[in-house]
């Protein structure tokens, strides 16, 4: 066997793999995101408030601010009770961490000769007589930090090194925890947010079976029920939005193929969902090219690769839809989005002109999402046979030809280097060079220049080999793609799209893996905008909420039009046979402001039963 070593078959675990890029936060962003980090580590929540004065001295001090009993009781005097997050990122823009270059200036007025240190006697003197006086406790502590030297002797440019490291390190420690915590992520953030166009004409009026009200209306309603919202309270502003829903299925227009269709130019391609652990998703997109101005009928469905009669794969349940933009002069404009559904497929037929589209999947990710953690039997990989050598299990083949059927993009039973990339990027963050793709085709059985199926099982069986049995590798791969220990697809959905032009041939390729990014989150926002129904908020009518509703799910979306940031409240209580996609039932979102966000999507539980809509907005600041 030839030697295959430059061949990328090590995988890494998913917090080593390559990132994929996200949008740049501006200012405003940044600073928000450091502040709500700070604050997770000493709440659960933003919706949590600051009750003591030991505990404003202790998120300050998460944020690098070491603040003086004369800074707290500025903050917190005897009539305080409490201070919310909004009171807290307040006094963080009025209260400056201290630089480096202070820090360093004020421990010189001390060392008049410029020696670069200062004696501990002397030190310990200056800190428990002048000014706020400090304990023996707290000076002991401080010392403890600057690791005086046997001398006595503290050397102030070190410690401010250190300080100020400590610092950084402690930062990006609780932004690290607060971006793995999908829940914490889901609970204060948006999903989306972008620079809102000036003020346009007045919102839609609701219409049809979508009933929005004020908080007197929704008060005296559930009053008469009972049924008032478990965290009811006093807000600035609060909105209702009730949908009934009957049993999905029964009430929009369907998806009608058309009758010609067999007569069309068609292509199609896979494609795949992937759950991150962070909660996010990401998937392949692609780039559409017509050549001739044309009919198209595009359709996206759950890719069934059962092989069971009447059990159908357990993604099957999860939605897919398709955006289209076009591309102009750099940016990519919002053509429409496939509104119909027949059962699991989601279709759009229009009229699209000569250029280059670009097609990017979305779910809602009511029914992708992380599940709690079970205790499973982990299921066997490889074994070895009579002759002490290595076999593939039959439950690991049968989840690699699944795998195998999912990243053969084109279906035609073959993995071309492009193809196979796609894999590579997912599990390694690596992509395989020409090199290293030619010590593929002589080791593993190749066909027309492509890996076969047998090939892609026998590469697997390398790198069992490589590790003498070890199977960790293997399970990184599993896992990456979607599949938990029992050798379940769990998180992940793999997909199809199908292309119909009348009168030309279109032409598809994925071109990228990434995640659910700003031009994507964005064109959901304006389809929202565009199709949905618009309300202002009683008594802040520069803040709307526009609802879009379908046959399978409600979206919401929010815009801020003013120039100060809200926090609002979300209260899905009410809701009956619902599931969102922030996986909780009342959670936060930040509006910055001139700012338009999608705040939820809202599924059917048991999509054999109605179900209904009714979520209450507050805005708490």
């Amino acid at each position: 066997m030839a030697n295959h070593s430059s061949l990328p078959s090590q995988k890494y675990a998913a917090s080593e793999r390559q990132e994929y890029q996200k949008p740049q936060q501006n200012e405003e962003e940044i600073f928000y995101s450091v502040s709500r980090a700070a604050y997770l580590t000493v709440f659960k929540s933003s919706l949590d408030n600051i009750t003591t004065k030991d505990q404003l001295q202790l998120v300050l001090q998460q944020t690098g601010r070491n603040p003086s009993n004369r800074v707290l009781n500025k903050y917190w005097t005897p009539r305080t009770k409490e201070l919310n997050f909004d009171d807290f990122c307040a006094i963080l823009k009025k209260e400056k961490p201290a630089t480096k270059n202070e820090l360093l200036k004020a421990f010189r007025k001390i060392d008049t000769n410029n020696k670069g240190y200062i004696l501990h006697n002397d030190l310990y003197e200056i800190l428990t007589t002048k000014g706020e006086k400090m304990s023996q406790e707290e000076v002991n502590s401080v010392f403890r930090l600057a690791e005086v030297n046997s001398n006595g002797k503290l050397d102030y440019n070190k410690f401010c090194s250190t300080f100020f490291k400590t610092c950084e390190q402690c930062a990006k420690v609780a932004s690290e925890r607060m971006d793995s915590n999908s829940k914490a992520k889901r609970q204060q953030f948006g999903s989306y947010i972008e620079k809102s166009p000036e003020r346009s004409s007045s919102p839609k009026s609701s219409h049809g079976n979508l009933k929005l009200f004020d908080s007197e209306t929704s008060t005296r309603k559930a009053e008469n029920k009972s049924s008032r919202p478990s965290s009811a309270r006093s807000y600035k502003a609060t909105m209702s939005t009730v949908i009934n829903m009957g049993i999905p299925g029964t009430r929009t227009a369907k998806l009608i193929e058309p009758n010609n269709l067999k007569d069309w130019h068609t292509t199609s391609t896979k494609g795949c969902f992937f759950l991150e652990d962070n909660g996010d998703i990401i998937s392949h997109h692609y780039k559409l090219q017509v050549s001739e101005k044309s009919t198209v009928y595009l359709t996206i469905k759950p890719l069934n690769l059962s092989k069971v009669e009447g059990k159908p794969s357990p993604w099957m349940s999860v939605d897919t839809s398709l955006f289209i933009l076009k591309e102009n002069n750099g940016r990519a404009d919002l053509v429409s989005f496939t509104e119909l559904r027949n059962k699991e497929t989601s279709g759009w037929k229009g009229e699209l002109g000569v250029g280059v589209y670009w097609l990017i999947p979305f779910t809602t990710g009511c029914r992708l999402r992380k599940k709690k953690k079970q205790t499973i039997k982990e299921a066997r990989l490889v074994y070895r046979d009579g002759n002490e050598d290595l076999v593939l299990t039959p439950e690991f083949k049968s989840a690699l030809s699944d795998m195998f059927d999912i990243i053969d993009l084109d279906g035609n039973g073959l993995l071309s280097l492009a193809e196979y990339n796609f894999f590579e990027m997912r599990t390694s963050g690596e992509k395989c060079d020409l090199d290293a793709w030619e010590v593929c085709k002589e080791n593993f059985e190749t066909k027309k220049n492509e890996l076969t199926r047998q090939g892609f099982m026998e590469l697997n069986l390398m790198e069992a080999n490589d590790r003498e049995g070890d199977p960790s590798d293997l399970w990184v791969t599993l896992q990456t793609m979607g599949y938990n220990k029992a050798l379940e697809m769990t998180e992940a959905c793999p997909f199809v799209i199908e292309v119909h032009a009348e009168k030309c041939s279109p032409r598809l390729k994925a071109v990228s893996l990434e995640s659910s990014n700003k031009q994507l989150q964005g064109a959901v926002c304006k389809s929202v905008k565009l199709k949905g129904d618009a309300k202002p908020m009683d008594r802040y009518e520069d803040v709307i909420v526009y609802t879009y509703k379908n046959d399978t799910h409600v979206t919401s979306v929010m815009e801020n039009k003013s120039d100060e940031k809200l926090i609002l409240q979300v209260n899905n209580e009410q809701c009956k046979n619902c599931i969102s996609s922030r996986g909780l039932q009342v959670f936060a979102v930040e509006l910055l402001p001139k700012s338009v966000m999608v705040c939820q999507h809202v599924m059917p539980l048991n999509e054999k039963q109605e179900w209904m809509y009714n979520c209450v907005q507050n805005i708490l600041s």
